[in-house]
């Protein structure tokens, strides 16, 4: 298609009988009349046609809205049915000339005339070379649902990657505890919906569509999604029929591409899927087993994110009936438990593994740091699947998590009493005083504080802190720790807070304004993770000015440079400490170096605050690699077997 030049258009009207509708359209005139080539191309090559699919954009982009906009939807899907609005006119210049006109009436305007011009859009975001109709297969997604760091990226890489002219679709499970939550009050049923074949019988799920910040989420509706509890269980344990739910969930979302059409279209077949973890990962299965052989899907492709390989959804052998998979596929997902793993001499230990079936039919495979690829290709690190993943080490790579650095800024965080920049940290030290004062804890402002923020499990650590404690509390330090898990942990925290009253606290729960002034407040943050595919805390630590201590693995690794004083002639490098092994010695050897260069050489202490706040942590950094990713993964032919 030839490059547009998009000119001002607006043609004559009736003058709006509402004033207060004319000064909101004066205020909006601009955004309605004025838009760039590149924007007009994006739509254009996600396969939006004629007046009705632009008139619909237009008015997301530019948040317009209509005299009847204002009012309440009746449920129905607003962005899959036509709405007479009246709306801007366009000329569409080619290069060459040659013109190709669409006008619209829009009768909430004055009646003037406005002169054409070309205009762009003023500045906008890095924009792929190489747009895709992207879709995000997750069993949680911040805001709506939330667990932990799943949640986290796929709540903000959507966003990013809309923002870089790609078409993004969001699928997750409409989860409901008794009433629709606040969270997804504004997802509206589209009265669309698909049967799935599966577990001995044909279950229906419905889809609700809420488009926000440039992405469409979609949410599957069925009864098994609405219970107490989090997406994966309760305070009893993790839901029986986990693997009902997500395989409901990979069927819905192969199927909402074909038959949501989101902004008057569908994203259609050539779609790329990103499955992540296990409850994702039968959609790659499917892609090849259930449309591919029946020619749907052949210029798809499918990306498989591993968050954590420690959860890779094993059911016994016989469930493999109920995935609405054909016989022959049986292989993929085939699992065999090692002999001393089995419950008894007679136990084979066959199984089915969702994730193993994602690494074997997906086309690529992505981690969520480049350590984390290499650790889970060992057998340490790779929770019986490091062969396999070796084997398509070819296909596999790993690219560290951004953050939402808007919501993450001590420049302008709102949970935090004072604000800071790298230019001026006096904010910080006035932020460890509150803290101080805040938990009850003597107000020194000279003393150490080390953080702690996590669960109080084995994965991060927590024995290594409990065993060390009572060294780190010999020394002129303060230790606030915030976290739940364990009960055992919950109660040693709260008999430590007794027996050192003036230099530790111990929140039990998760508070997320505390997290924040926590991370403000310390100087020190200890990760002792035995893995940690990628890691969060600590790149909010150095966003924040706070020296992260961290044991050397995973996303930790490929994260935080180790500090050493004497390199760039002096000035040294680095944002923290890690170490390694995973000893108590080894990470009190670690601390007292963090505690030492705090004391007696506070230059060297100002240069990590300072480098570590100046690093990029967005996710338009992320965002760019994984566009590399996109356009490797279509240069191979999709899997088939």
């Amino acid at each position: 298609m030839e490059a547009l030049q998009i000119s001002q258009a607006l043609f004559a009207s009736n003058p709006s009988k509402d004033s207060k509708l004319s000064k909101t359209h004066q205020r909006r005139r601009a955004d309605l009349c004025f838009f760039s080539s590149s924007l007009w191309d994006r739509r254009f090559e996600h396969g939006f046609s004629g007046a009705r699919s632009v008139k619909r954009w237009a008015r997301q982009q530019s948040g317009f809205s209509g005299p009847n906009e204002e009012k309440k939807n009746d449920g129905k899907a607003v962005l899959a049915k036509e709405r007479e609005v009246p709306f801007v006119g366009y000329r569409l210049e080619s290069q060459d000339g040659k013109e190709e006109i669409e006008s619209f009436s829009l009768d909430t305007i004055s009646d003037e005339e406005l002169e054409t011009k070309n205009v762009g859009v003023g500045e906008e975001k890095a924009k792929a070379k190489v747009t895709y109709n992207i879709v995000v297969v997750t069993a949680e997604a911040s805001p709506y649902s939330k667990t932990g760091g799943l949640g986290d990226v796929c709540g903000s890489l959507p966003i990013t990657l809309a923002e870089r002219r790609h078409r993004v679709m969001v699928v997750s499970p409409r989860y409901l505890t008794g009433n629709p939550s606040e969270k997804i009050r504004n997802a509206v049923d589209t009265q669309c919906s698909a049967k799935v074949s599966c577990f001995g019988g044909t279950q229906e799920v419905t889809f609700y569509h809420e488009y926000r910040a440039g992405v469409d989420w979609v949410f599957v509706d069925h009864p098994s999604y609405q219970r107490s509890g989090n997406p994966y269980g309760d305070s009893v344990g993790a839901y029986g029929d986990n693997q009902f739910r997500f395989t409901l969930l990979c069927h819905a979302a192969c199927e909402a591409p074909l038959v949501l059409p989101l902004g008057g279209v569908t994203y259609g077949e050539k779609c790329l899927f990103l499955a992540n973890d296990w409850h994702a990962g039968l959609v790659p299965v499917l892609l090849a087993a259930k449309y591919r052989p029946h020619g749907v899907y052949k210029d798809a492709r499918s990306i498989v994110v591993i968050h954590n390989l420690a959860h890779q959804g094993v059911e016994a052998a016989a469930t493999y009936q109920n995935l609405g998979l054909p016989s022959e596929w049986y292989g993929a997902l085939e699992w065999v438990f090692p002999t001393w793993s089995r419950t008894h001499a007679l136990d084979t230990g066959e199984a089915v593994n969702i994730l193993k079936s994602a690494i074997v039919t997906a086309d690529r495979i992505l981690t969520v740091s480049q350590g984390y690829s290499w650790e889970i290709t060992t057998s340490d690190g790779g929770y019986g699947l490091h062969d396999l993943l070796s084997s398509r080490k070819n296909v596999l790579n790993g690219i560290t998590n951004g953050i939402d650095v808007a919501e993450w800024n001590p420049a302008s965080d709102k949970h935090i009493p004072f604000h800071y920049s790298i230019e001026d940290l006096s904010g910080k030290v006035k932020c460890k005083e509150t803290l101080q004062k805040e938990l009850g804890l003597p107000i020194r402002p000279d003393v150490p504080i080390i953080g702690f923020i996590g669960r109080l499990d084995y994965q991060k650590g927590i024995d290594i802190i409990q065993a060390a404690t009572p060294e780190i509390m010999q020394h002129d330090v303060q230790f606030i720790m915030l976290g739940s898990g364990d009960p055992q942990m919950e109660d040693w925290m709260r008999a430590t807070e007794s027996s050192y009253r003036d230099k530790f606290r111990g929140w039990v729960g998760f508070n997320v304004p505390i997290s924040h002034r926590i991370t403000a407040g310390c100087d020190i943050l200890l990760m002792p993770s035995r893995f940690e595919p990628c890691g969060l805390n600590q790149l909010y630590a150095m966003r924040y000015g706070t020296i992260p201590v961290v044991h050397c693995t995973g996303g930790l690794r490929d994260t935080v440079v180790n500090f050493n004083p004497y390199a760039e002639g002096g000035k040294g490098e680095g944002t923290g400490w890690t170490f390694s092994p995973l000893t108590k010695e080894s990470m009190l050897s670690a601390l007292r170096l963090a505690i030492g260069t705090y004391r007696e050489h506070k230059s060297s202490w100002e240069g990590l605050m300072k480098r570590g706040m100046e690093r990029d942590y967005s996710w338009e950094h992320a965002a760019a690699q994984y566009e590399q990713i996109f356009e490797w993964v279509f240069v191979d032919p999709s899997y088939v077997r």
